[in-house]
C-alpha cells in the first residue's frame, strides 16, 4: 500500500514514534449487499478504508477512497461512528494511532475493481452473510446500518 507523502514527510522527523492519524471507514451499501474489498497486505476482507489528508474534509476522504480503491462513486450519507481503534505497529516499526470516522454511504455508479492495487479484489456481499469478515469492520458495519444518533465511546 502506498503511504501518502504526507505521512513519510512526518516519519523523516519522528521515526517510529506514534502518530495520531485520522482514519475513515465507507461503509457502501447497494440493494441489501455491502461493497467489500480483499486488502493486499493482509488478505483481510473490510470495507473500503483510508488516511484523511491533510486539509481534507473526512466525507470527501471517504468518496475519494471509494474512487480510488474500488472505482465507484458514492454518496456519503452520515456519520455512523466516531471511534480509536487499538495502536497499529506496522512491520518497520512505525507506530499509529487512528481515529476512525466510520460513514454510511451508497453506492451512485461504477462497477467495483481493484482500481488502485491496494485491494485485490473487491464487490459486493450481502449484508445477511458476512463470513471472513473480522470482527472489528464488522462493528464499523453494523455502526453503518443503525439508524440513529452517531455512536461515540466505542459504540456500546
Amino acid at each position: 500500500m502506498a503511504t501518502p507523502d504526507f505521512i513519510l514527510e512526518l516519519r523523516r522527523m519522528v521515526g517510529t514514534h506514534p502518530l495520531t492519524l485520522s482514519g475513515v471507514t465507507a461503509v457502501i451499501v447497494r440493494d441489501g449487499n455491502v461493497l467489500l474489498g480483499r486488502r493486499s497486505d493482509d488478505g483481510a476482507l473490510t470495507p473500503i478504508t483510508g488516511i484523511v489528508d491533510p486539509h481534507e474534509e473526512p466525507a470527501d476522504a471517504a468518496r475519494r477512497e471509494a474512487l480510488e480503491e474500488a472505482g465507484v462513486a458514492i454518496r456519503v450519507d452520515r456519520l455512523a461512528w466516531i471511534h480509536q481503534i487499538p495502536r497499529v505497529t506496522y512491520q518497520n516499526g512505525d507506530r499509529t494511532d487512528y481515529l476512525d470516522l466510520t460513514f454510511r454511504c451508497s453506492w451512485l455508479e461504477g462497477e467495483p475493481y481493484p482500481a488502485d492495487g491496494e485491494m485485490t479484489e473487491v464487490g459486493w456481499y450481502p449484508l445477511d452473510d458476512l463470513r471472513g469478515v473480522g470482527d472489528e469492520m464488522r462493528r464499523r458495519i453494523s455502526a453503518a446500518l443503525l439508524d440513529g444518533p452517531t455512536l461515540f465511546e466505542g459504540g456500546r
